[in-house]
């Protein structure tokens, strides 16, 4: 889907933020640069995958916008399509999927311990959490590898399967969730709020017209995507 916005932006280089919501049935992929409030590009998805990332930024650079870093929700994979060039997570999204897994009251000492370093992302560094989470991992290596077995069987799964899926992501993303310090001269955002309060926006205009049909509907998110 191509935007044709109502304002005129002349393509130049831009720090752009990536980020999808599901309307109804449908999965809206649109990318937006946050310093001159205007979207650049959109597209509906089936799945939030490398493909369907990679299309939008080509379809942004034909238009002849050029990428200077991009902000991402930090979904598996998809930093990839970006290697390029300087790629922020979402500190908020970070913070998020680790209380998805540890809920806010995780019961273990091993929790505890991994949500309040999570919380400390949007004011520290990457250097301290990396020793936070280093000394976390001494600490607590043997608990997330305790293994359980299914009775009378040699199949097995690790015990405490969320706990070590937090601390895993911290470790995946955290090479991605400083870069707005490494590249201040770029004033990319920590966080993908500019999209996410949009996707409010959006959201609460689109409820005003509930029980049209699927077509129509996005038409009118489309409408609404070029403003």
């Amino acid at each position: 889907m191509e935007l044709r916005q109502r304002k005129t932006v002349k393509p130049q280089k831009a720090v752009v933020i990536f980020d999808a919501t599901h309307i109804g049935e449908q999965t809206l992929l649109v990318a937006r640069a946050p310093n001159v409030k205007t979207n650049l590009g959109a597209a509906w998805i089936e799945n939030e995958t490398k493909e369907a990332y990679a299309g939008l930024r080509r379809n942004i650079e034909q238009n002849g916008f050029e990428l200077l870093a991009v902000v991402l929700d930090g979904r598996i994979g998809i930093p990839k399509v970006f290697e390029d060039m300087p790629v922020q997570i979402c500190q908020f999204h970070q913070l998020q999927i680790v209380r998805r897994k540890l809920t806010l009251r995780p019961e273990t000492e091993a929790g505890q311990e991994l949500l309040k370093i999570a919380f400390t992302i949007a004011r520290t560094t990457e250097t301290i959490l990396k020793n936070q989470l280093d000394d976390w991992l001494k600490k607590y290596d043997s608990f997330i590898t305790e293994k359980t077995y299914v009775l009378g069987t040699k199949r097995w799964r690790y015990t405490h399967r969320r706990v070590r899926s937090a601390y895993q992501s911290l470790r995946r993303n955290l090479p991605y969730l400083f870069t707005c310090q490494k590249f201040s001269e770029l004033n990319i955002p920590n966080t993908t709020n500019a999209l996410d309060g949009f996707w409010s926006r959006l959201k609460n205009l689109l409820s005003a017209h509930r029980g049209k049909s699927k077509e129509r509907m996005m038409k009118i998110a489309e409408e609404i995507l070029k403003n």
